[in-house]
C-alpha cells in the first residue's frame, strides 16, 4: 500500500513539472520565427504629392505701355495706361492653380491670370490711337482686358526625398483687348490679339523638413517670326507650411512680364508691354 502511494506521489510530481515548463513559455531570447518588415514613413512634400490644388489671394502692382498705329509708317502715340489713361495701377484677386503628377518624374501644372481694368481721364496730351486723334482735355474711357491661360510639363531630371529638379515646356494662350473712347468727340478705337506662346520651363522644389518646403520656378522666351516679336516671362517663389499632410499654407512672390510689337502691314500695327508682379497668400489642397 505504501508502494502505491510512492508512485501516485512521483506521477503527480511530473505532471506539475510538466505543466510548468508548458506555462514558462519561449525563452525570452528567442526571435519570432517571421519578424514584420520594417515599414518607413514618407516624407508628405510637393516632391511626393500626386495632385495639388492650389487657392490664391494675389495683391499685384501692374505696369502697362501700349500704342496702335496708323500704318508701319504712322506710329500711334505711346502711352502708359495707368498714368495716361487712368486705369488700376494694382489688383487684388485670386487665382487658381492645378497640379497633376502623371508619373514619378512627370508633373503637368495647369494656371490662370486674368485683368479687366477700366478708367476714365482727361487726358493731359494728344493721343493718336490706331489713326483717331484724341484732344488733350479731352475726357476718355478706356478698357483694356488681358488673360493668359498656361499648360506646362516638366520632367524631374534630378528626383531624391528632399529635392526635386525639372526642365520641360509651356504653352501660354494670351488673349488681349484694349478700347478708348473719347466722350467729348464721340469717337473710339479699339484692337485685339489672341495666339499661344511657348516657352522653356524650369522647376524647382526643396523638402526642408517634415513640414517646411521651398519651391521655385522660371519660364522665359522671346522669338521674332514674320514681323511679330513677342516675349514672355514667369516667374514664382514660394515658402509652404504643411498643416497636416493634405493641406497646406503658404507666402510666395509673382512676376509676369509680357511684350508684344507687330510692325507688318497686312495688320493693324502696334504693341503692348504689361508687368505685373506681387505677393501671394495661397491655401494648397494635396495629396
Amino acid at each position: 500500500m505504501r508502494v502505491v502511494f510512492v508512485l501516485i506521489a512521483i506521477l503527480f510530481g511530473e505532471a506539475c513539472f510538466a505543466a510548468e515548463s508548458d506555462s514558462s513559455g519561449p525563452a525570452p531570447s528567442a526571435a519570432p520565427r517571421h519578424p514584420y518588415p520594417k515599414r518607413e514613413r514618407k516624407l508628405a512634400s510637393p516632391i511626393t504629392d500626386h495632385f495639388s490644388l492650389r487657392g490664391t489671394f494675389f495683391r499685384a502692382a501692374l505696369n502697362t505701355e501700349l500704342h496702335l498705329d496708323s500704318s508701319v509708317n504712322a506710329p500711334g502715340t505711346l502711352v502708359n495706361a495707368e498714368h495716361d489713361l487712368g486705369l488700376k495701377g494694382d489688383l487684388n484677386q485670386g487665382r487658381m492653380e492645378l497640379i497633376f503628377r502623371l508619373r514619378e518624374r512627370h508633373r503637368l501644372r495647369v494656371d490662370y491670370f486674368g485683368s479687366d481694368r477700366d478708367g476714365d481721364r482727361a487726358i493731359g496730351q494728344d493721343i493718336l490711337f490706331g489713326g483717331h486723334t484724341f484732344m488733350s482735355g479731352n475726357l476718355v474711357q478706356s478698357d483694356l482686358q488681358y488673360s493668359m491661360l498656361g499648360f506646362t510639363y516638366t520632367y524631374s531630371v534630378i528626383r531624391t526625398e528632399r529635392f526635386e529638379l525639372g526642365a520641360g515646356l509651356g504653352v501660354h494662350l494670351l488673349q488681349a483687348d484694349a478700347r478708348g473712347t473719347d466722350v467729348t468727340l464721340q469717337q473710339n478705337a479699339e484692337t485685339s490679339g489672341v495666339g499661344a506662346f511657348p516657352t522653356p520651363a524650369l522647376d524647382g522644389t526643396w523638402a526642408i523638413s517634415q513640414r517646411f518646403a521651398w519651391t521655385a520656378r522660371a519660364q522665359y522666351l522671346r522669338a521674332t517670326v514674320h514681323g511679330i516679336t513677342g516675349s514672355l516671362g514667369d516667374y514664382h517663389t514660394d515658402l509652404q507650411y504643411r498643416w497636416t499632410p493634405y493641406f497646406e499654407l503658404g507666402l510666395g512672390y509673382e512676376e509676369i512680364r509680357a511684350q508684344l510689337s507687330v510692325q507688318r502691314s497686312s495688320t493693324t500695327p502696334g504693341g503692348f508691354t504689361l508687368g505685373v508682379k506681387g505677393p501671394e497668400l495661397f491655401f494648397r489642397v494635396s495629396f
